[in-house]
């Protein structure tokens, strides 16, 4: 996947995808996120790695969480397929993330008006995430971590780091460490090369958390 000259991935809107109209405006902060959340949508594997495939995915996501939850919109800020293409999520998000500003959406309990969420598609228990998934998230977490000023070796975190929960499955959750590695060499803040995957341990990942937790709180979704 190519960014863009401001190094925005190639990105699809929520037109581009069909999304419907949210049950009530969105909720705006006039402030950045402090973390991003990696999660994964706990579906299916697919072999269908199709840009349809990957609309019909957000439209899916969105029936659920407004028919099923009974929430106001798509939880998650972007969602990106496992053919890698990075689709808007909650209504408004892009035009928060230009200015530099939030957008509440549902996506992890009690921390959804400080942390952006970003679903990726499929079950990372024990599979392996593709590689157009994986390049797409680096890219995406690059260009949030630019947009909000954000350093990737603390602001990058999984699902389960903030609630009692498997996501983002133990293969993409182990991947975190080089996942901000990546970021922070595409950015420029880190000159080192990609290690190897690292293990974070029960114990190690308290510890930083007991660093690195910031503000939460509820809000409806």
């Amino acid at each position: 996947m190519q960014a863009n000259a401001d190094g925005m991935p190639k990105l699809y809107t929520r037109k581009d995808w069909g999304a419907v109209a949210p049950k009530r405006p969105p909720r705006v902060l006039e402030r950045p996120p402090d973390h991003i959340i990696v999660h994964h949508t706990a579906s299916p594997n697919v072999s269908d790695t199709s840009r349809a495939h990957a609309f019909a995915l957000s439209r899916q996501i969105q029936r659920f969480h407004m028919e099923t939850r009974n929430w106001d919109d798509i939880g998650e800020q972007l969602t990106i397929s496992r053919g890698g293409f990075v689709m808007e999520g909650r209504a408004g998000t892009l035009q928060a993330i230009a200015r530099n500003e939030l957008v509440v959406g549902a996506q992890s309990l009690h921390h959804n008006q400080h942390t952006l969420g970003i679903e990726n598609e499929g079950t990372y228990v024990k599979d392996e995430v593709p590689a157009k998934l994986w390049r797409s998230l680096v890219e995406t977490c690059a260009w949030l971590c630019t947009a909000h000023n954000l350093d990737p070796a603390t602001a990058i975190v999984g699902h389960r780091d903030y609630n009692d929960t498997d996501c983002p499955g133990d293969v993409l959750y182990r991947k975190l460490p080089r996942l901000r590695r990546e970021v922070a060499r595409k950015i420029g803040s880190d000159a080192r090369p990609p290690e190897d995957d690292d293990v974070d341990s029960e114990a190690s990942r308290r510890s930083f958390l007991a660093r690195h937790r910031h503000r939460g709180g509820r809000h409806r979704p």
